[in-house]
């Protein structure tokens, strides 16, 4: 039986490699380092399916490095020491390092990353870590700050095209049988960047035809992912779609509907800590000021499950999602910040009121810096009317309070100690 297609077509040189180019095309900075043989330790970053575990075999072979790979989802801090102590005592002199690859490294706790370091930092090991999240949060400083950290892009459309146009002309299978592709919308729309998904797509595709010609359109695509989606994507779970059926039920006050994408996501393995971020976005994006509490919640719900782990942590998660979903929600926060930053894109860098700026000099005193300024904690409910934004935008408002027990509270606080001032100023 032939492996996927997939890893039919998994490049064994940088030549074969396509996309990346800012990284490893002709004069670029990671190829230039790959080809003297001096690589140093590296944390890839990008989404799935770009080539970031292709990339670091392409490393080995090409600096010819003993090559080890582990699963941060399966591997123990134990694992971890006896690898390095393995790639210790296979270490030739004068030879190049070798390499230890840890696939999903966002998923390795502190201690298990802890164990990396005296490794990493003496040169026994070079590392290469792939993460679909943001090393800064993920990766512990120490260790961050002993490797370089690049970024891998989705494909693009021209390397996609390359890609397809590869596994028609030169896959052992797909080159004997006559494959005809007349559209190529549906099927680099579907696969979104991803190379790994455009193949395992192309797969399902053309091991469901039994007769040829086998012509390829959109609407074919269409109707093949939609009898097997499981087919096309990284464990049967549709990421980016039950990600976003997930927000979209707490936003539309769904608990039950909310729950249940949850569990999909929980059968489905997906990172808790990706699950967990997403809720803390929701809290302040949907819910906002209409419960603020949600946001304290949302971020207590990190925090444990970071502490209590797997599996207890799906409670935590399931706690939180109910508790969003059913909370009253507003985006009044989330719509003022994007009209100011809108404001500042027209208006450019406005000078900041003399009466509002520091004046920790006595020249700036001089110049007025701070003068006139009222503290609002001497006056009466420690409010005092006067103008915080620059006189060029005097006036605009930014935020709207929405129609919910908690705003309305917070406007008529507003209203009494403003009166009518900033809607008579707006008009």
């Amino acid at each position: 039986m032939n492996p996927p297609l997939a890893e039919r077509l998994r490049p064994q040189n940088l030549d074969e490699y396509i996309g990346q180019t800012h990284l490893v095309g002709k004069g670029a900075v990671l190829r230039k380092m790959i080809d003297a043989g001096r690589v140093p330790s590296i944390i890839f970053w990008g989404p799935p399916g770009v080539g970031k575990t292709t990339l670091a075999n392409i490393i080995a072979n090409t600096v010819k490095a003993p090559f080890y790979r582990m699963s941060a989802i399966n591997s123990g801090v134990k694992d971890v020491r006896e690898v390095i102590e393995k790639a210790k005592n296979n270490r030739f002199f004068e030879a190049a390092s070798p390499i230890l690859f840890i696939d999903e490294i966002h998923r390795f706790s502190k201690s298990q990353q802890d164990s990396l370091l005296s490794a990493v930092e003496t040169g026994a090991i070079t590392l290469i870590g792939a993460t679909t999240e943001n090393p800064s949060f993920e990766v512990i400083r120490p260790l961050l700050s002993r490797c370089q950290v690049y970024v891998l892009k989705p494909m693009e459309k021209k390397d996609l095209q390359r890609l397809l146009d590869r596994a028609l002309s030169e896959d052992i299978v797909l080159k004997e049988k006559h494959i005809e592709v007349k559209e190529t919308g549906a099927l680099f729309r579907f696969s979104g960047g991803d190379a790994r998904k455009l193949l395992n797509i192309l797969d399902l595709i053309v091991s469901a035809e039994v007769t040829e010609p086998i012509v390829i359109t959109d609407k074919r695509v269409t109707e093949r992912l939609q009898e097997n989606p499981a087919a096309y994507d990284k464990g049967g779970e549709m990421h980016y779609d039950i990600i976003s059926a997930f927000i979209k039920s707490i936003r539309g006050s769904d608990p039950d509907a909310a729950i249940y994408w949850l569990a999909r996501m929980v059968a489905g393995g997906e990172d808790p800590k990706f699950i967990a971020r997403r809720l803390v976005i929701s809290a302040a994006e949907d819910i906002g000021l209409a419960n603020p509490n949600a946001l304290l919640l949302a971020n207590a719900c990190f925090d444990t499950l970071q502490k209590i782990g797997w599996p207890e942590g799906r409670i935590v998660l399931a706690e939180t999602t109910v508790y969003l979903a059913t909370s009253p929600k507003s985006n009044s926060a989330y719509l003022s910040i994007d009209k100011a930053i809108a404001l500042v894109g027209e208006t450019g860098n406005l000078p900041v009121p003399l009466h509002l700026r520091n004046a920790p000099t006595a020249l700036m005193k001089e110049l007025d810096y701070g003068k006139s300024y009222q503290y609002a904690h001497d006056f009466e409910n420690n409010f005092v009317q006067q103008e915080y934004l620059p006189r060029e935008v005097k006036g605009k408002r930014f935020w709207e309070p929405q129609q919910n027990a908690a705003e309305t509270k917070l406007a008529e606080w507003m209203k009494r100690l403003w009166g009518d001032k900033k809607d008579r100023e707006t008009k």
